[in-house]
């Protein structure tokens, strides 16, 4: 099989195994975002987040994730809902997260890929990635041009916004590299002067110690009182930064049975704050919400509940 028919070939299994976009991208150091990322750290904007520091040159070489690597395949997998499951005074839950755990969902259909990339192209050796090891992956998206990363710091497209997931394979066999797509942000800072924890300090840098997904599910300690009355009722994850970005008026419903809400979208206010360890383990079983505990998930709850108490008393 030549080169472009395998590229060719890549490319309708992807689509088949239900990605919206497939990018190819020379597996090489990423020389422009080392001192980024490097500046970034410094910075302390990873916050608690140590991982972030660690592997700082498999971050940025993926021939030392997957040594004899050659190329890099960038995946879009959609999971904008059909219905938003938030309402009123009702916790919030990123949209991400309303169905199965997306690391299982996708890593099946990655390694599926794998698989008929080796029956159907011959012995190739690499390794699938979603959201799991030191990889760059918005980079990588946007050097194989399925989008460019916003303001936001997320990987917008311009036929269907952010509301997807990343993947990556990373393999041994050589294909002609997509070149990168050009940034449609324009002037637009929506997603700036929406944030109510000013996560976003400038252009194209997120504060990741301010961010409310950060807060939720990363930080393992008592959520800082200065964030009181900034949370807007977020329990786990965030999307306003998203919500506000005008290229998500292309998203469109995914079609992906599992990322349908497991049982939990009829939850009122009160179901969520008598929710006992029992419940949260039954209803978030197979969900990435589990992520946070369910003690992490109570101290959420009781956060933004003593939030939204003292706005009441102010108005």
């Amino acid at each position: 099989m030549s080169s472009i028919n395998q590229k060719e070939f890549i490319k309708s299994t992807a689509s088949e195994l239900g990605f919206s976009f497939c990018g190819i991208s020379k597996a090489e150091f990423l020389e422009e975002e080392a001192p980024k990322l490097e500046k970034w750290l410094n910075r302390g904007y990873q916050g608690k987040m140590g991982y972030l520091e660690n592997h700082f040159e498999k971050r940025l070489d993926p021939t030392k994730l997957v040594p004899g690597a050659k190329s890099v395949i960038s995946l879009v997998y959609n999971y904008y809902p059909e219905k938003i499951l938030q309402s009123g005074d009702t916790p919030k839950v990123a949209k991400y997260a309303y169905g199965k755990d997306y690391h299982f969902v996708i890593k099946d259909k990655m390694k599926t890929f794998m698989t008929r990339i080796q029956e159907e192209i011959g012995e190739v050796d690499g390794r699938v990635f979603v959201d799991s090891a030191p990889v760059h992956e918005r980079a990588w998206a946007a050097k194989s041009g399925i989008g460019w990363v916003g303001k936001n710091t997320l990987l917008l497209n311009r036929e269907m916004g952010s509301f997807f997931f990343l993947a990556e394979l990373i393999i041994d066999l050589e294909l002609e590299p997509d070149g990168p797509m050009k940034d449609y942000c324009g002037t637009c800072t929506a997603c700036q002067d929406a944030c109510p924890t000013d996560a976003i300090p400038e252009p194209y840098v997120v504060d990741g110690s301010r961010c409310i997904s950060y807060l939720t599910i990363e930080l393992k300690d008592e959520i800082p009182s200065e964030f009181k009355n900034n949370m807007e009722g977020w329990a786990f994850g965030c999307d306003i930064c998203q919500d506000v970005c005008p290229w998500n008026r292309f998203s469109k419903p995914h079609n992906e049975p599992a990322f349908k809400p497991q049982g939990w979208e009829e939850f009122s206010k009160q179901d969520w704050q008598e929710m006992t360890k029992e419940v949260f383990q039954n209803v978030f079983k197979k969900s990435a919400v589990k992520r946070t505990k369910f003690d992490g998930l109570k101290r959420n709850i009781m956060f933004i509940s003593t939030d939204n108490k003292e706005s009441m008393n102010k108005n």
